[in-house]
């Protein structure tokens, strides 16, 4: 029997030693599977043990217990939807103070019908407010007449029945560029505006109700002729002078042209021969602006609600012609307004365009607004001529022209080519003054050493026909 069990136990021996290198070698295999996710050729995966029946069920109520996880809650921050800067302009329903300006001028009235270049239009009588400063010498010879830009009235300077500065404060007075101790200096509101002179917010003396846009289309021509109309009143038969600037330079230029053997000289400061594309977009987005306000009415608004907000609007896009960026980035550069950004102003500049719309937009009316920058587009000197030089060839006074190099509105190269267009046209006394000013179009309004030197001194220059000068040797020698 011992020989028998040793027997039996080296057989098992050996059984285990060759069973147990395959063993190793599966549970390798079975390792790796499940590391890598596969198992090599022939390979069987172990059977996984079960959780027996009792497990079974806790496991299922313990589950059961536990709250589902839920998924992560989507954030939104949006905008508050009130916007004080709106609610602001839509709140105040302005009244018009331009109609409050109804003293401290003149009117020349014409009873006698004015006609219009265009369209046949009429008007049934004449009205032209105007203001005048100094004394008329007895040759009725030392009359400079202002020319006033777009929206400006006829009060230049202050004086006894207006004691308010004036637009043009200190460029005209005793000893300033428009000397009054010499020159009997007037001013006037041109046709188609707010402050006196016949225009849209007028009464029509047939009706006795505003013209509204019943009024005739109006022009730079027309302008003119109202003004020499004036003059014939005022018993002045021509002119020491025709100044003017912006709008006013074209109505110096064509006084000019119109009324050669009535005026002496000419200054036209950031005008030009004809309206360029670019400056008569920007008007008509004025234009749109106000006519787009439903309460503009087709113009026929005096008895019903005023259309500010068109106004302002036009008046915010017109701010951004006047100034230059040269002045804006030194003036505002980026400064932020203090506050929460929101859609409504976050840089001053935003600041200052708001409020120069809010400041102007009751003190003119819209429809004057509408008719006069239309005459400012309508411009050309060279109209019903072959050319800008013809019709430049009426001007045969001395003239001086004044340009900006920062002008966005009327830029320099208008005004460099009026002066070149009028040497073509034969004037021999041309006289040209270009400004390196940081303010723009609205330079004519603030510097008074460039501007007003200028004026000044081709005022009170005796000029030759052929543009040579000489100083005037005593006060009386130039009137």
């Amino acid at each position: 029997h011992s020989s028998m069990f040793r027997k039996a136990f080296e057989r098992g021996v050996s059984a285990v030693a060759r069973t147990t290198p395959r063993r190793h070698e599966q549970r390798r295999r079975h390792h790796d599977s499940a590391v890598s996710g596969g198992g090599g050729p022939g390979y069987r995966s172990q059977p996984t043990a079960r959780p027996l029946v009792g497990e079974q069920t806790a496991r299922a109520q313990h589950s059961a217990a536990l709250p589902e996880p839920q998924p992560e809650p989507k954030l939104f921050r949006g905008h508050e939807t009130t916007f004080p800067c709106h609610m602001k302009k839509s709140l105040q329903g302005p009244d018009p103070t331009y109609q409050n300006v109804v003293s401290g001028y003149k009117v020349f009235q014409s009873p006698e019908p004015f006609h219009c270049e265009l369209n046949g239009g009429v008007l049934p009588e004449l009205d032209v407010a105007y203001e005048t400063w100094g004394q008329l010498n007895e040759s009725r010879s030392n009359a400079v007449f202002i020319h006033t830009g777009l929206s400006a009235n006829s009060h230049a300077r202050s004086h006894e029945d207006n004691p308010t500065p004036g637009w043009w404060e200190k460029f005209i007075g005793p000893g300033c560029a428009i000397d009054t101790n010499h020159f009997f200096v007037i001013c006037a509101n041109n046709i188609g505006g707010c402050y006196g002179s016949s225009g849209p917010s007028s009464k029509n003396p047939l009706t006795d109700q505003p013209y509204g846009t019943t009024f005739p289309i109006v022009t730079v021509g027309d302008m003119v002729n109202s003004q020499f109309l004036l003059l014939d009143h005022l018993g002045i038969n021509k002119l020491h002078a025709s100044v003017g600037s912006s709008l006013g330079g074209m109505i110096s230029l064509l006084a000019g042209a119109l009324y050669p053997d009535r005026v002496s000289r000419v200054i036209s400061i950031s005008g030009c021969a004809q309206s360029h594309p670019a400056s008569i977009a920007m008007r008509y987005l004025q234009r749109r602006c106000i006519m787009q306000d439903p309460n503009w009415n087709n113009g026929h608004y005096y008895d019903g609600k005023y259309p500010g907000h068109g106004m302002k609007i036009a008046r915010e896009i017109a701010t951004t012609t006047y100034r230059s960026g040269p002045e804006w980035e030194i003036r505002f550069g980026r400064k932020k307004i203090d506050g929460k950004v929101s859609l409504c102003p976050t840089f001053e500049i935003e600041s200052y365009i708001d409020y120069q719309g809010a400041q102007f937009m009751t003190k003119y009316d819209p429809n004057s607004l509408l008719y006069i920058s239309k005459a400012m587009d309508l411009f050309d000197i060279g109209n019903g001529y072959s050319s800008m030089v013809e019709g430049l060839q009426r001007v045969r006074c001395p003239i001086m022209v004044i340009g900006v190099q920062s002008d966005i509105l009327f830029p320099v190269w208008q005004q460099r080519e009026l002066a070149k267009l009028l040497h073509q046209a034969g004037n021999e006394a041309v006289t040209y003054f270009e400004l390196n000013s940081i303010y723009g179009h609205d330079t004519f309004l603030l510097d008074l050493n460039g501007v007003g030197t200028g004026i000044k001194g081709f005022l009170e220059t005796v000029l030759k026909e052929n543009g040579n000068g000489k100083k005037k040797r005593d006060k009386h020698h130039f009137l």
